[in-house]
């Protein structure tokens, strides 16, 4: 097969890809996928094509998804597709150009995207012709209790597609994008990384190696799994994510950061900010997300943050290109005594200099769950950090993420602003 075009995708599609952009256009779909297979890109490639050749005047496809980044992405897609293959056909005029959230065609149909909310909120009041819903897995019941009415009125249908979480919610319930799978009114398609021409065979054999039996079956190759475990629970979640945004900089205050330096392959770069309070309570006032920059790009935003916050502590991890940034920061005469480098890899001692059997990875895992059941951490009321939380499983005491970076700068961050580290979860899962 040719070499797949990250920068014109449609010109080298997979065969399941050509096959679902060209199902009819009021045929619901169901795409169970491993990751980075293609669906995202062939679910903005459909959008555009259905608005396109199929759907005329006031007929909408929605976009949603878990967080508005993610529903973004897909309109981006569309809207680079669009201006490739159909640039006539995009209404450019003042009233109608394109938008983060809108992309409206001359026919006068329109693509819309939305974060989902928890409960679907932002779905209500909308008339569509197709709702696609991106990494459904991870939504609840009670968005598609709100998203479901949308599309009937115009006898419209919807295509969900996401890697999979679990057949079953904590209640022991089936989740609704499982039950999806069994739903014969879908169109099926099943794409494992093995067999997406994307993923090289050298990177799969290192993940295998390096990821658990389970986590490599459910993230690579799209199985359901029920034996992998969620860290923080949807009740703790709401509980703790109650934290607004200040509008202005908190002067003389105590605050802390953890970064996670995107590696090579990684698109994200997160800065979580953290304010000790007076009573010891850790509050989250700010999640910065960047795409994967060079590390000095990455050191200089670290110095900015310095200068507006100025951070008692920094934590970083100082392995693979984190090395990198913990160097530059290190030769910085105002963050190089406050600077820690908290590696994935290395393993907390005792007061007799005893390594911890623990990696440190899973000791700041465990502090931050620790915060949070004992009422010691406020966390954003932010999609992005809800669905990072909500991505953290473990498995033989072993902890992974598929959506991982935002909490691995939230578990430095408070790792270091702990007076406490010897709290204990009221639950203990490993």
């Amino acid at each position: 097969m040719t070499e797949y075009d990250l920068n014109r995708p449609w010109l080298t599609l997979d065969e399941w890809q050509k096959e679902y952009i060209s199902a009819p256009a009021n045929e619901s779909c169901f795409i169970l996928s491993g990751r980075q297979c293609g669906k995202t890109t062939a679910m903005s490639i459909k959008a555009v094509e259905l608005c396109v050749k199929h759907f005329s005047e006031g007929e909408i496809v929605l976009i949603s998804s878990l967080t508005e980044r993610q529903a973004q992405l897909m309109l981006s897609k569309a809207q680079i597709y669009a201006e490739a293959k159909y640039p006539k056909s995009i209404d450019k005029r003042k009233e109608n150009k394109p938008t983060m959230h809108r992309l409206v065609f001359t026919n006068g149909s329109a693509i819309l995207c939305y974060a989902a909310g928890e409960e679907g909120d932002s779905t209500r009041g909308y008339t569509v012709k197709k709702l696609m819903v991106d990494e459904g897995s991870r939504m609840d019941e009670a968005y598609f209790i709100s998203a479901l009415p949308t599309p009937s009125v115009s006898k419209g249908s919807m295509d969900i597609g996401s890697t999979p979480a679990g057949k079953l919610d904590k209640e022991g319930n089936e989740k609704f994008f499982y039950k999806c799978s069994k739903d014969e009114s879908f169109k099926k398609f099943y794409i494992s990384a093995e067999d997406s021409p994307r993923h090289s065979k050298e990177f799969l054999e290192k993940a295998k190696k390096t990821l658990s039996k389970l986590f490599y079956a459910q993230e690579y190759l799209g199985q359901f799994l029920d034996e992998l475990k969620r860290v923080f629970d949807e009740e703790l979640i709401k509980k703790i994510c109650v934290g607004k945004r200040r509008e202005e900089i908190l002067r003389n205050r105590t605050y802390y950061i953890g970064i996670d330096v995107a590696g090579f392959g990684k698109d994200d770069c997160t800065y979580e900010i953290l304010h000790k309070l007076d009573n010891g309570n850790l509050l989250q006032v700010e999640n910065i997300i960047e795409k994967r920059n060079y590390t000095t790009d990455t050191t200089k935003r670290i110095l900015q943050l310095n200068e507006a916050y100025n951070f008692k502590k920094i934590g970083v991890d100082d392995g693979g290109v984190g090395f990198g940034v913990f160097s530059e920061l290190m030769k910085e005469e105002k963050t190089k005594r406050k600077t820690y480098a908290l590696n994935n890899a290395s393993r907390t001692t005792d007061k007799d200099g005893e390594k911890n059997k623990k990696l440190l990875k899973e000791e700041m895992y465990l502090n931050l769950l620790s915060l949070m059941e004992n009422n010691k951490i406020t966390l954003l009321d932010d999609d992005e950090v809800k669905d990072s939380l909500r991505s953290i499983q473990h498995e033989d005491g072993k902890i992974y993420g598929s959506n991982s970076h935002i909490v691995e700068g939230i578990i430095r961050g408070c790792w270091l602003g702990s007076e406490d580290k010897s709290l204990k979860p009221f639950i203990h899962i490993f």
